[in-house]
């Protein structure tokens, strides 16, 4: 497979989700399972930059009255209750270590649902530079990260999800996820795909 025919999708790598100030508890509260996350998800930004692989940061955002907040996802609810991820403030940005470069082959999108695909301009993109086949890490695991994967095998992408770039509430969540999209994706590792 050509590494040009290939797209990195970095999936909510955000303050309010990375950040010990965040408002969101995922899997990271813990300072050293955090700090070995966001080394992991590094070393695999860096490794698609080497191969000018297409990357396509993917942050979630609701308006600060949350109009446009879906109503039927409990997450959802839950994260307003919250008050997270409003769109322009702190918690809503990317984090800083694994933020986009102003690059040509690096695109940020926002989206308000459970897949990057779901209302983005996502497939359009990945299509008109001749993507076929996309490497998916984030936050959560079982939430964004499936939801994305589906999306993405069941558009015709050939898939592969980076295990230890990802993170959920708790390990066996994390792990059901992976072992549910294993069926439909091949499941890796941040070393794997360097080596």
């Amino acid at each position: 497979m050509s590494q040009v025919s290939t797209a990195l999708l970095a999936l909510h790598y955000q303050n309010e989700v990375l950040h010990p100030d965040g408002l969101i508890r995922v899997g990271i509260a813990d300072d050293e399972v955090r700090t070995a996350l966001i080394e992991r998800a590094s070393a695999l930004l860096t490794h698609a930059r080497r191969c000018d692989w297409l990357m396509v940061h993917v942050r979630i955002a609701f308006r600060p009255d949350y109009a446009d907040m879906p109503r039927n996802i409990p997450i959802f609810l839950r994260t307003q209750a919250l008050g997270a991820v409003k769109d322009g403030e702190w918690g809503a940005q990317f984090y800083s270590s694994l933020a986009p470069l102003d690059s040509p082959r690096e695109f940020a999108l926002k989206h308000t649902s459970i897949s990057a695909f779901r209302g983005t301009p996502l497939d359009q993109l990945l299509r008109s530079h001749g993507i076929t086949r996309v490497v998916v890490a984030g936050v959560a695991t079982h939430s964004v990260v499936e939801g994305t994967v589906r999306e993405a095998a069941e558009s015709g992408y050939e898939t592969d999800v980076v295990a230890d770039a990802c993170a959920a509430a708790q390990r066996a969540t994390h792990e059901a996820a992976l072992a549910s999209m294993a069926l439909m994706a091949r499941v890796t590792t941040v070393q794997e795909l360097i080596s």
